[in-house]
């Protein structure tokens, strides 16, 4: 029985082109400025020493901003990264300069699960805040009731089985009871290995003689969850 539904956001509830053309281009423009007026505030300085620890080498400021630039160029989900960028796209968002993206059968659905006492949560490679501000400022409304809890990196790589071990543990199911959602086959695999049951968002792509052992679906409106 599906007691609870872990989800994935980017190419799953939201579009991968929010993502890619709208927050990344927006922290790497502002990265550089960011950094030099916040260097000094804890939470900043914090994921610096932690960017240093990744390279193995103290970064001064322009080598931080560079090194952070080129892991947007190569969307990297390091933990450093990530936070980073979501404390730049919490400015973004509270000036309004965009909304969270999710697609309109993902809320109706998530909304329903809600009310019918499916416990949701979230795993993405993007941090908590970041996760909480797409889910907050969408043209929905904020969506961040729906979900008991959220999850990022500081879990483990979305690609190990004992990440999703822990989201189970952390949750308080067994891992059988737990359905995930995601566009991505090795972080399904992952999931599947950990004993949660899973459902490949495919979207718009053509899955016809896909032998993948993942359910499949193109929309929300599609996902049966076991009774």
């Amino acid at each position: 029985m599906t007691h609870a539904i872990l989800t994935d956001i980017e190419g799953t509830t939201s579009s991968i082109s929010f993502v890619h053309d709208i927050l990344f281009p927006y922290a790497r423009m502002r990265i550089a400025d960011f950094i030099k007026e916040h260097r000094h505030d804890p939470r900043v300085a914090e994921q610096i020493d932690a960017a240093s620890e990744i390279v193995g080498r103290p970064l001064d400021d322009e080598a931080v901003i560079a090194q952070l630039q080129q892991w947007i160029d190569e969307d990297r989900k390091l933990t450093p990264l990530k936070a980073l960028q979501g404390m730049i796209w919490e400015a973004g968002y509270s000036n309004g300069d965009f909304q969270g993206h999710i697609y309109a059968d993902a809320v109706r659905n998530l909304r329903a699960w809600h009310e019918s006492g499916v416990r949701l949560y979230v795993f993405s490679s993007g941090s908590v805040a970041a996760q909480q501000l797409l889910f907050r400022h969408t043209a929905y409304g904020d969506l961040t009731s729906l979900f008991s809890g959220y999850f990022d990196t500081t879990t483990g790589s979305k690609q190990d089985p004992a990440a999703y071990l822990r989201i189970a543990d952390a949750i308080g199911l067994p891992a059988s009871d737990i359905l995930f959602l995601s566009d991505i086959v090795v972080e399904l695999d992952a999931a599947r290995e950990s004993g949660m049951k899973t459902v490949l968002l495919a979207r718009d792509r053509d899955v016809t003689g896909d032998n993948s052992p993942h359910a499949q679906a193109n929309y929300f409106d599609d996902i049966q969850l076991a009774s």
